[in-house]
């Protein structure tokens, strides 16, 4: 089995981090998104790994390399404009051939594993001879189910119905975007048209396989689920995933400092007359001198957080946080520097790209 991972796409709700960053790049736990589902695949036994990239295809190619980190081999199919899920499938046939194979959405974070999804659909494969299912999705309960696209599942466990959005959903059974396919799909694929936004819907390429008679099973998503293309999702993320951090300190904590709950310290990060309440990672060479970093939060890699409160937020590489009473529920992109101004008179004094939110007292 082969895995196919979807990593283009403008992340257009998550800007302006993702003007000039991948959004599957964006890290949880200081560990960009999209490595979870790599390392979710070789823990799955899967080896071979397409990688479906846009227009941050060198910025994913140079996080990822060969793939060899992971003990997966990868290979970078680029998509010249996102032209849906099926024109991805479309697209990979030449690294997947006849092999059946998971299909996985960059920026999503599942609570469980692939292994059991993956080996149940190959088990009722090779138990099923011509009965064999031809596709499985992972689905997850919902409060409301309108807002996704919605499978209707008769009696036996058989998918009968994908819809979009509906204004009547036949279930609060939403689709996760995590699909397993056999060859069948690349039929699929091919046989049916655009929808009326101009993309290839994955719904209606598994709708064919349904209405052509092929089986698609479901399993129902034990644990969490969370698509991290906006900030309070991400952020909320970010605190499911620190919540089973193991403690570790790789690092330099002072005498005057204290350090509380699972925290993580990699190497070369400094901790100076602060204190450190858990869950929390501060990533390495990063220093955090006379502050307070609380729960939920991620600092990463050469930060420095200085005379500051700060908690349930997430730093990327390169931040500077100095003089700021209290900073809360905050995603603050690469080298980006947060200062209290000294100048006088006193005013609110900002530079800001495009798509940005800035809340103030």
């Amino acid at each position: 089995m082969k895995g196919l991972i979807l990593s283009g796409g403008a992340g257009t709700r998550l800007r302006p981090i993702t003007h000039t960053s991948a959004k599957q790049l964006v890290p949880i736990a200081n560990k960009p998104i999209l490595f979870y589902g790599i390392e979710a695949m070789a823990k799955a036994g899967i080896k071979e790994i397409g990688i479906i990239t846009g227009d941050t295809g060198a910025e994913i190619r140079a996080a990822v390399g060969d793939g060899s980190e992971f003990g997966v081999k990868v290979t970078y199919i680029p998509q010249d404009a996102p032209s849906g899920l099926a024109h991805c499938v479309l697209i990979a046939h030449e690294f997947l051939g006849d092999d059946d194979f998971v299909m996985y959405l960059g920026d999503n974070m599942l609570q469980q594993g692939l292994t059991d999804f993956v080996t149940g659909f190959q088990s009722a494969r090779a138990a099923g001879g011509a009965s064999a299912p031809a596709a499985k999705i992972l689905l997850c309960e919902v409060e409301d189910p309108r807002q996704f696209g919605v499978a209707e599942v008769d009696a036996r466990g058989e998918v009968v119905r994908l819809i979009e959005k509906p204004s009547n959903p036949p279930s609060n059974l939403a689709l996760v975007g995590v699909y397993l396919f056999d060859k069948t799909i690349n039929t699929a694929v091919r046989s049916i048209a655009p929808s009326l936004r101009g993309e290839l819907e994955i719904t209606d390429a598994i709708q064919w396989l349904v209405d052509n008679n092929h089986r698609v099973t479901h399993e129902v998503l034990k644990g969490w689920w969370i698509d991290t293309g906006k900030k309070d999702p991400l952020l909320e993320c970010n605190r499911l995933v620190l919540e089973v951090l193991s403690s570790r300190n790789d690092g330099v904590v002072d005498a005057t400092s204290k350090i509380e709950g699972r925290v993580v310290i990699e190497t070369g990060a400094i901790i100076e007359n602060s204190r450190i309440r858990g869950p929390v990672v501060i990533g390495a060479n990063s220093i955090v001198r006379d502050s307070y970093v609380g729960p939920y939060t991620s600092v990463g890699n050469n930060c420095t957080v200085h005379n500051s409160e700060l908690e349930h937020s997430v730093l990327l590489d390169g931040s500077s946080i100095s003089d700021i009473n209290r900073m809360s529920d905050s995603l603050v992109g690469r080298n980006v520097v947060v200062k209290k101004s000294v100048r006088r008179p006193s005013a609110l004094r900002l530079m800001l790209g495009d798509d940005s939110t800035v809340e103030v007292e």
